[in-house]
């Protein structure tokens, strides 16, 4: 696919907002569409960002002949049919983070999208950023000799958001921000994981609101994560080896990444070039796809989004989180038959697990204080993912 690849917009929300200022004067793209539940949110949304075509429902943009590539900005929960409507309707898809509920929803829409030859994306967009690839240089650089363990943590105080708090919406902050320290974990010492504990704090419909999860790999590595939907947290990851570590500052959008040596002097800094708004990496690496034709981006292989979800399902499976729609999909089943390996080539996940609570006797308050935003590049958030990711359109 050559010339402008012409993008919709599917979704009205903040995150939406965040793509819309990110086309806007493009390369190679343009903001051709957007879509809504209603024609009177998608009208004021096209005129505040100059779309040039506008839908009151998902169904209509989606049969629009000229949409090449759909941004899907829904809630979790609305993933699945929503990338589902687009793939058959013969459109490319770049989907929001976390891309589906559980493993089965992603295989599911994998097998679809190669059924019908068309490029499907989880926005992970951290690993599209050209600090991903400077973070795995300095490591494969050996500067810090032998990485062998991890910390890293993501916290805001979100817990009063709808998309936190609703088991209906795909809620908690695992699916939210988990996956973030999740996605953290794998760059740096890849998916071969042996062993899983995890133990978490619900509000009182159940939804994690602190998320402590380690992680043991094969070769000996280990991974603490910590994610939080009620605290603030320093948003750091390091990477300890042999020689010295490593610490990135803002692992959902890398800032900085500072070297020290086993002395604990600082040896080596890199800072982060100059960006729009950090998602202009996502889509010009869609637009490359397409132009190759293919039907997943490197950065973000299918593979990838499996092997994250694969751990998120076993997560919440071992402690008690269930959405409503796995109870009616008989997804539990699933989940179950995942950790024995069936799937992701035969990779074991499996873990001597620390059982928690009944959901209902380890409940978390939730907050009512707003979370502040500060704005820079073009007057999209530093923190773009604390408020919008995930984002309830309506």
């Amino acid at each position: 696919m050559f010339g402008r690849t012409r993008v919709a917009i599917m979704g009205t929300g903040r995150i939406a907002e965040i793509m819309a200022k990110t086309l806007k004067n493009a390369k190679g793209v343009t903001c051709y569409a957007v879509g809504s539940r209603t024609e009177e949110k998608a009208k004021a949304f096209a005129s505040k960002y100059g779309i040039k075509r506008y839908y009151g429902s998902y169904e209509s943009l989606v049969a629009d002949p000229k949409v090449d590539l759909v941004y899907v900005a829904t809630p979790h929960s609305e993933h699945f049919e929503n990338v589902k409507l687009a793939l058959l309707n013969g459109k490319h898809v770049l989907c929001e983070k976390a891309f589906m509920l559980n493993e089965q929803q992603a295989k599911t829409i994998f097998d679809l999208a190669e059924e019908k030859d068309l490029l499907v994306v989880e926005a992970m967009w951290v690993r599209f950023m050209p600090m991903r690839n400077k973070l795995m240089e300095v490591l494969a650089g050996g500067v810090i000799g032998e990485p062998t363990m991890l910390t890293a943590n993501l916290g805001y105080n979100i817990a009063h958001k709808e998309r936190i708090a609703k088991p209906e919406l795909g809620g908690g902050v695992l699916l939210d921000l988990g996956v973030y320290v999740l996605n953290f974990a794998s760059m740096v010492f890849g998916n071969d994981v042996t062993d899983i504990v995890s133990m978490c704090s619900f509000n009182n419909l159940g939804m994690d609101l602190h998320d402590s999860i380690t992680l043991r790999y094969r070769d000996g590595k280990m991974a603490v994560l910590n994610a939080s939907g009620l605290s603030v947290s320093d948003r750091s990851g390091v990477i300890y080896g042999t020689k010295g570590y490593i610490v990135v500052d803002n692992i959902n959008n890398f800032e900085g990444i500072t070297v020290y040596d086993s002395d604990h002097k600082k040896t080596a800094y890199y800072k982060r070039p100059k960006q729009k708004t950090g998602y202009e990496y996502e889509v010009e690496a869609c637009v490359r796809a397409l132009n190759e034709k293919w039907i997943e981006c490197p950065e973000m292989p299918h593979s990838e989004s499996l092997k994250i979800l694969n751990m998120m399902d076993f997560i919440r499976k071992t402690n008690g989180i269930v959405f409503p729609i796995e109870k009616n999909e008989n997804c539990l089943e699933q989940m179950q038959e995942n950790e024995t390996g069936d799937v992701l080539e035969a990779e074991v996940v499996q873990a001597d697990v620390v059982s928690t609570e009944e959901n209902n006797n380890d409940t978390e308050e939730i907050q009512n204080e707003t979370v502040s935003v500060s704005e820079e590049n073009e007057g999209v958030s530093e923190n773009a993912q604390d408020e919008n990711a995930g984002a309830v359109e309506e």
